[in-house]
């Protein structure tokens, strides 16, 4: 299912928006990106990890860069190893 959203957008993101095929998919793509990005951070400070101010980029970069995006079942099996080790 898909749902219309209208937006307004700085100049700049529009012009590089002009230049995709398929503006959905390119939307859809970098805000999933972001939802990963925000798990990610989440998933991170629930186990005590936190970054400074310009920190959270370099710590994000190499997550991606070492290990891949922290998809959804990741954190969730992280949530459920974190869970049982608080039991303990």
């Amino acid at each position: 299912m898909t749902v219309r959203i209208a937006v307004s957008l700085p100049d700049d993101v529009a012009e590089r928006l002009a230049l995709e095929p398929n503006v959905s998919r390119f939307v859809a793509e970098a805000v999933r990106h972001q939802i990963r990005r925000e798990r990610s951070l989440a998933l991170l400070n629930r186990v005590g990890i936190t970054f400074g101010d310009g920190d959270e980029e370099a710590g994000l970069r190499r997550i991606t860069d070492d290990h891949g995006a922290v998809t959804p079942e990741l954190a969730e099996q992280a949530d459920a190893r974190l869970a049982r080790w608080r039991r303990r």
